[in-house]
């Protein structure tokens, strides 16, 4: 009696321990997919950005004395943004600072020709540029909506891998850190605006 009592423990403790294990590790699958898709969903606000760019790029090329320069710096900016990709099972550290990089270059660059506008009231008055104008700065929006959701996300999921017990699944399963979103070095300081 004693023997089957120690046996009927054991087996509970096992089936517990099983039970444990099957819910820290679906809990941690689940954690890693939200990465995954609030990935997918920074990449799809970045994408709209960039296919609205051919749209304002041949709306500002019928102003024939447009500085060609300037046109030629968001279309090389906007195909080295869009040709970083990043496979959702490796978003370290690295690879999100070359993505933030690429994309940091073609806002920069985006941000040259919209200032550049300033002198052609013209195309400033054109209904298709105020459009698209409007819908790059609803992208903008959108992109750090996403891209705090994506931090909020990776957080949550990095929090859980490096908790205890679940650290050991983590490393036994291969569910290594997810990289952030930071902001660009320098941004803690605020520009100087002289009159």
């Amino acid at each position: 009696m004693k023997n089957k009592n120690v046996i009927i423990f054991i087996v509970a403790i096992v089936a517990i321990l099983v039970i444990w294990s099957v819910g820290a590790y679906n809990g941690l699958v689940s954690a890693e997919e939200g990465v995954d898709a609030q990935w997918a969903q920074v990449e799809n606000v970045y994408q709209r950005r960039a296919d609205l760019i051919p749209n304002l790029v041949n709306t500002v090329k019928g102003y024939a004395d447009f500085e060609q320069q300037t046109l030629t710096d968001v279309i090389e900016a906007r195909a080295k943004a869009t040709s970083v990709q990043i496979d959702p099972a490796n978003i370290t550290e690295a690879n999100v600072e070359q993505f933030q990089a690429a994309q940091e270059q073609l806002s920069g660059a985006l941000s040259r020709l919209l200032v550049t506008i300033e002198r052609y009231p013209e195309l400033k008055a054109n209904r298709n540029f105020l459009e698209l104008q409007a819908q790059l700065e609803g992208t903008e929006n959108r992109i750090t909506v996403e891209r705090n959701k994506f931090n909020e996300t990776a957080k949550l999921y990095n929090t859980s891998i490096r908790k205890f017990p679940k650290n050991l699944f983590a490393s036994l399963f291969g569910f290594d850190r997810k990289g952030y979103f930071t902001a660009k070095e320098g941004a803690e300081n605020a520009p100087v605006v002289e009159f």
